[in-house]
């Protein structure tokens, strides 16, 4: 699983969706959106589920959208909890993956009641993508979570009752119709996320819903076309419709519309059923050309500075994966260094200089990531004496050398955050030394700001877990080793 922050505005130009584009100009994708009335019976909802694939198969989709709640909707919070299954073993998503393996079909499960192992009072609102194999290729956890109470009118509908927030935007996953950008129903509200996911080239925002009657009947349409419209992607909205108990009842109106804001298909009112659009890469080039907005964009005024962004299926969505542990920090006696409001461990050192020295990392952004820093502790690079410069840098270009070698790569990044502005969260100067391999990175400057808070030492909440202190005393004790060859070998810079 990785995870990333990324500042790309004014990296991401109309030229860069253009040439991704240009591959497949000609290939016109064909999905269905569908449209639904779920109720408290799971039963009763896949047998409509299984209807609707096995119908839009025979139109020759290659993509069918299902709302929101596609699995069930109860009218109590006892029963949305206590009905949500695990994606993976529970029946429900098994009997949609088998759908989409016998239909050949690729499948949005647009937000299923997802089992939370660890707390039983809750779930997850959970959108998955199924590909035409029955592999889960994709999950998205709703991120935005709809808490509306008005007394006089006694409405009263908040999802945080019996549902916890997503942690992170996930990439968008090529499909046989592009490029699709994961989120659920409220979720559009908040434009930032279909931003993000544009700038990320999705060429499909999905929304999959249970718009309430009231709110559907005032921003549907108008919320939609302006996703569509301002990131000049297609949206595709599959949605509940009518009444499903007593307390609750769904707008409906399904879409498919263009990058232009045109709207290919509405559901209206019907259920179940599906309508059948094309999505195609010559309209989204020819309007990406046209209107130029990501060019337009003025990145040095505004920006979007920290989003954490998923590529890989989390842990305990993947048959493949097993949950990481956070291994324990274990102290240690002995010399150590000093580095800021911490002190490094001699045996995590792996070479020192007279005024400088090396060491591995506590949490990597990239495999191999270590650290150069003056052994005075001196804040700021202006800090630093001509003498402790010189042999900072020095050592800076020696250790770049030896990762190269080490994980085989030609390239590194190379980058210190002189200043608490430009994200220096120890207050010692310091070098971070990154190994860079190819598709690394989705693009190439997430790892800046993946950089900026992989640590977070202030918030306390760090990105990723810290390795231990036995694995770090290994890396260390290699690279140390390496050195060592290198200078018999003499293939060290020269000192």
């Amino acid at each position: 699983m990785q995870y990333w922050t990324y500042n790309l505005l004014r990296k991401i130009t109309k030229l860069e969706s253009i040439r991704h584009l240009s591959k497949s100009v000609d290939m016109a994708g064909r999905i269905a959106v569908c449209q639904m009335t779920s109720v408290g019976d799971k039963v009763a909802n896949l047998d409509v589920v299984t209807k609707l694939v096995s119908d839009a198969a025979k139109d020759n989709v290659q993509m069918i959208f299902f709302p929101e709640a596609c699995d069930y909707i109860c009218d109590n919070k006892k029963d949305i909890v206590n009905f949500a299954e695990p994606l993976l073993g529970g029946n429900t998503m098994g009997k949609y993956r088998q759908l989409a393996a016998e239909h050949n079909v690729w499948l949005s499960m647009g937000g299923v009641h997802e089992k939370d192992e660890s707390d039983p009072s809750k779930m997850y609102n959970t959108h998955v993508i199924i590909n035409n194999k029955g592999d889960i290729v994709q999950t998205y956890r709703k991120l935005h979570l709809f808490d509306v109470e008005i007394p006089e009118k006694g409405v009263r509908l908040k999802e945080s009752d019996f549902s916890h927030a997503g942690g992170h935007i996930v990439a968008p996953v090529e499909t046989p119709v592009g490029r699709v950008g994961m989120s659920i129903c409220y979720d559009m509200r908040f434009p930032e996320l279909s931003t993000a996911l544009s700038i990320l080239r999705a060429e499909i925002l999905t929304f999959p819903s249970a718009f309430t009657q009231t709110t559907g009947e005032a921003h549907w349409h108008v919320l939609l076309r302006s996703r569509a419209i301002e990131n000049q992607c297609y949206v595709i909205a599959a949605a509940q419709v009518g009444q499903h108990n007593p307390k609750r009842r769904s707008y409906g109106h399904a879409l498919c519309v263009d990058p232009w804001g045109e709207v290919l298909a509405d559901c209206g009112d019907s259920a179940p059923c599906y309508k059948v659009a094309e999505i195609s890469p010559k309209k989204l080039l020819d309007v990406r050309r046209n209107m130029p907005v990501f060019q337009h964009r003025r990145s040095d005024i505004y920006s979007l500075y920290a989003l954490s962004v998923r590529k890989g299926l989390l842990p305990q969505h993947s048959e493949d994966s097993v949950m990481p542990e956070t291994p324990p920090l274990i102290p240690e006696s002995g010399p150590s260094n000093v580095f800021g409001h911490v002190r490094i461990p001699e045996s995590c050192v792996f070479y020192k200089s007279k005024l400088s020295y090396a060491f591995v990392n506590l949490r990597c952004v990239t495999s191999g990531h270590v650290l150069v820093a003056p052994i005075r502790m001196a804040e700021r690079n202006k800090d630093l004496t001509d003498e402790e410069a010189e042999d900072f840098y020095k050592t800076i270009r020696l250790v770049q050398k030896l990762v190269e070698k080490v994980h085989n790569t030609q390239s590194c990044t190379i980058t210190i955050q002189d200043g608490p502005d430009a994200g220096q969260t120890v207050q010692h100067l310091h070098c971070h030394i990154m190994p860079r391999k190819k598709g690394d990175f989705i693009e190439n400057d997430l790892i800046y700001l993946e950089l900026a808070k992989h640590d977070q030492f202030k918030s306390g909440h760090p990105s990723k877990p810290a390795r231990s202190l036995e694995e770090r005393q290994a890396e260390a004790k290699s690279l140390r080793e390496e050195v060592q060859k290198m200078i018999e070998e003499g293939r060290l810079l020269s000192r």
